[in-house]
């Protein structure tokens, strides 16, 4: 059983003094693109003891930046942003600052959402619903090692001995879909043109036309219209 198998988290308890790091406090990077978040959050985070916000970014292209420039050792981060999707944020992220942990944070917590924020190994997901207290809880118990699941997250999920899972997976089109298309797709859904995602994702536009015939044909459609509408309707313009 992996680590994630072994706990989920509580919904309301503080780590203590299990929560801080040896070194001081948990240094956390607070990702939102409201402004109102961001200031009562942050504000209510630093008060407590042992955690500091170290920086806040308005979208996930800032928060990569901020990662080099402060090496938190948290990344809270809202899922829903203009711009560069979280999920791939959150994958460059790690893959740069091995050591920073993300926990997702998000009003949405629909079976795609926390596919996503399983597939990259995130190391927590905290509704907006809860209060501060739970945010404060996932923190200390991220930042000591372990991850934190909302109650609401947590009643989609299954622990088995190959870790944690969707409880029901979707039989649908798009479960055939890598997570590259997947993340053309969403997009497309945004309304980008193939040049502008192409700079969004660092690749060539050649293979974002790739990217797009596959998953035409994967989906039966023909048309980029098309392609747009199917992917708004199936809720991956909010990803």
């Amino acid at each position: 059983m992996n680590e994630q198998s072994r706990s989920l988290g509580s919904t309301s308890e503080t780590s203590g003094a299990r929560g801080e790091k040896a070194n001081g406090m948990i240094r956390v990077l607070l990702v939102d693109d409201h402004m109102l978040v961001r200031d009562v959050l942050g504000e209510r985070l630093d008060r407590e003891p042992g955690i500091s916000v170290v920086a806040k970014a308005v979208n996930a292209e800032e928060a990569i930046a901020l990662c080099v420039a402060h090496t938190p050792d948290i990344v809270l981060m809202d899922i829903d942003m203009p711009g560069l999707i979280c999920f791939d944020a959150a994958e460059r992220i790690m893959a740069t600052q091995p050591k920073t942990r993300i926990i997702f944070l998000s009003a949405f917590f629909n079976d795609r959402y926390i596919e996503q924020a399983l597939r990259i190994q995130a190391r927590g997901y905290v509704t907006k619903r809860e209060p501060p207290e739970v945010v404060i809880g996932a923190v200390r118990e991220v930042a000591a090692g372990g991850i934190f699941f909302s109650q609401d997250v947590r009643a989609r999920m299954v622990v088995g001995d190959d870790g944690v899972r969707l409880l029901e997976e979707a039989a649908t089109r798009s479960s055939t879909l890598t997570p590259r298309e997947l993340e053309v797709l969403r997009y497309v859904a945004r309304g980008l043109s193939k040049k502008e995602i192409a700079s969004t994702m660092s690749i060539s536009v050649k293979t974002i036309e790739n990217h797009c015939g596959s998953l035409m044909g994967k989906l039966g459609i023909h048309d980029r219209v098309v392609l747009a509408r199917y992917a708004i309707r199936e809720g991956l313009a909010e990803a």
